[in-house]
């Protein structure tokens, strides 16, 4: 029942985001036939972009097509062209047409996120394209953030106060959260990248893949290591002090209180008592930065060229390419969704009261 609830839940919200991103992304000054054809296209070019597109119809009809588009379940009409076009096996080889009659056809596909203006590739497979260096980029800088992150503060709960201490923390806090990730970018670019190329063998940009003219596409981890240091470093100072303050909450119950008097150890009592209870907050924390890399790492694949979802959003937002940004966007909130949800189950596991709660 509750994974029930928490499915229509996550239906509602993106049915809101996919409005909300629709609406927006229509009142937008500008008209993408100029941006395709060019200034100097005719009225007669233009008209029919426009009805190729579905944007001669009223704001209400295109607002329907989009999320008959976006639905798994849609409903086509047999005369109109533009819809039927969805349904080239071109486009969704893996349909099934549940029925058809005269007039409408009902068919079973993966949601359609339409095509770019520019390339007219399918949305969906620019950014399955794009989206592996993304993943990698955020899961790697994630879960070093997240290791780190956890280990720093639980020893800076532990360990009493000394300079050295003290110099590295207030050393991480200038730099993870009191300076921009954007300057840090720069900032890591230019030093290991220019002006220690020498000795670090790094490149200020890179991608994962490095076009070889023998082997063709060659992984180029090293590429990696700037990003992943740049993303990393916000995510993990926030980890060590919420580690740091939950993890002296749950040293200072009575139940540690009361296995202390029971004479474990001290590995014991951190990691198999204390550590558990002390993750809630760390998860929230974790969950909330992962979706944030994964959908704002805008600006850090912009500086290092990095060839994933942000720097593809950007050359839309550029071209005036609205499916692009809009499908990118989608896939972005649909991300956020699935974290959530997958925290929710998270959460069950390492608290049963909130099991409890929600029965």
């Amino acid at each position: 029942m509750w994974m029930f609830r928490r499915l229509v839940y996550s239906l509602l919200v993106f049915w809101g985001v996919a409005t909300l991103v629709f609406t927006l992304f229509h009142l937008m000054p500008g008209d993408p036939a100029l941006v395709v054809l060019g200034p100097r296209a005719g009225k007669t070019e233009i008209d029919r972009f426009h009805h190729k597109t579905g944007l001669d119809r009223s704001w209400i009809k295109q607002y329907a097509h989009y999320m008959n588009d976006l639905s798994p379940l849609s409903v086509h009409s047999i005369s109109d062209k533009n819809h039927l076009l969805y349904l080239d096996p071109q486009v969704y080889p893996k349909k099934i047409i549940l029925f058809s009659s005269n007039l409408y056809c009902c068919v079973l596909k993966p949601p359609c996120l339409r095509s770019s203006y520019i390339s007219q590739k399918p949305v969906s497979d620019i950014i399955l394209d794009c989206w592996p260096e993304t993943a990698c980029l955020a899961f790697t800088s994630m879960f070093i953030a997240t290791v780190i992150g956890i280990g720093m503060g639980m020893w800076a709960a532990v360990t009493v106060r000394t300079k050295l201490r003290n110099f590295v923390f207030i050393l991480i806090q200038i730099f993870g959260i009191g300076s921009p990730s954007f300057f840090i970018a720069v900032l890591f670019a230019w030093l290991f990248g220019y002006v220690l190329h020498y000795y670090t063998g790094l490149s200020p940009t890179g991608s994962l893949y490095e076009i070889d003219d023998y082997q063709g596409p060659v992984l180029a981890l090293k590429n990696l290591l700037l990003p992943v240091l740049t993303l990393s470093l916000r995510p993990m100072s926030i980890i060590i002090q919420i580690t740091q303050a939950s993890f002296q909450e749950v040293m200072a119950t009575d139940y540690i209180r009361t296995v202390k008097a029971l004479g474990f150890s001290k590995s014991r009592i951190w990691f198999r008592y204390a550590l558990k209870n002390a993750l809630n907050p760390v998860v929230s924390a974790v969950s909330g930065w992962l979706a944030s890399l994964l959908a704002g790492a805008v600006f850090i694949e912009r500086i290092f060229n990095w060839k994933g979802i942000g720097n593809e959003v950007v050359e839309a937002l550029a071209n005036n390419d609205l499916p692009v940004v809009m499908g990118c966007t989608l896939f972005f909130a649909f991300l956020f969704v699935c974290i959530n949800s997958m925290v929710d189950v998270v959460y069950r596991y390492l608290d049963p009261r909130i099991k409890t709660e929600m029965l």
